[in-house]
């Protein structure tokens, strides 16, 4: 989910089980996605988003432009691009049957935030998050892989729940969820990364489901009406 776009996380759930070791041309592939995008980082660390071009990341990783444009469709998805999307997905289908939505979702998350937190250099994961504030081409495309992320959700939202994939309640529920995270990540992101952010997809999960939580006076007042929120 574009690294959660960036994303760390706390988990007492146990490592992933490893699956079959890859053969040498898989090797090969992730060493090459490996090197282009530490190219990547260590030019835009030095010069800058714009100025750094395929160009100079093809020669900095020893390979050729095309290679990049083979890996990375374009200079943003070297920023954003990650594997976790098959994880998030397989790891949302083994969660129980008759555990509600929301709940499923929240372990998964938390757990991928805590992943990817110990996974990650704390300097990429500072120039990336930089680069989602400021860049408005990296934010634009980390919207773009989010909706791919989107439709992934609808097709396991579709299976626990028996409902259509496609149908306007699942799209609207699964885009929802997206929205939400995105800007979780967004306000991380601005915020400089200060606050923990499984806590805030925590925080946004609730508010999801439960609405806006009350401001100081409405929480005094419980016959103040509340905002809605989303069913799991």
């Amino acid at each position: 989910m574009s690294r959660m776009a960036a994303t760390p996380a706390h988990s007492t759930a146990s490592a992933p089980t490893p699956g079959p070791q890859l053969g040498l041309r898989e090797r090969k592939k992730i060493k090459t996605r490996i090197a282009i995008r530490e190219a990547a980082y260590r030019l835009i660390a030095e010069q800058g988003y714009e100025a750094t071009t395929i160009e100079q990341i093809a020669e900095s990783a020893e390979v050729s432009p095309s290679t990049v444009f083979r890996y990375f469709p374009a200079k943003e998805d070297i920023v954003l691009t990650d594997e976790y999307d098959p994880v998030l997905e397989e790891e949302l289908r083994a969660r129980p049957a008759d555990e509600p939505w929301l709940d499923s979702l929240r372990q998964v998350m938390r757990r991928a935030v805590r992943l990817s937190e110990g996974a990650e250099d704390p300097e990429v994961t500072r120039l990336r998050t930089k680069l989602m504030v400021e860049v408005p081409a990296v934010r634009a495309r980390m919207m773009e892989s989010m909706s791919v992320t989107g439709r992934l959700l609808c097709r396991v939202i579709g299976e626990r729940t028996g409902r259509d994939p496609d149908g306007l309640d699942v799209r609207v529920h699964a885009m929802a969820l997206i929205g939400g995270l995105r800007e979780t990540l967004l306000y991380w992101a601005e915020r400089g990364r200060q606050d923990d952010l499984a806590d805030l997809v925590d925080r946004t999960l609730d508010v999801l489901e439960n609405g806006l939580p009350p401001r100081a006076h409405e929480a005094r007042n419980p016959a103040a009406p509340k905002a809605g929120g989303m069913a799991s």
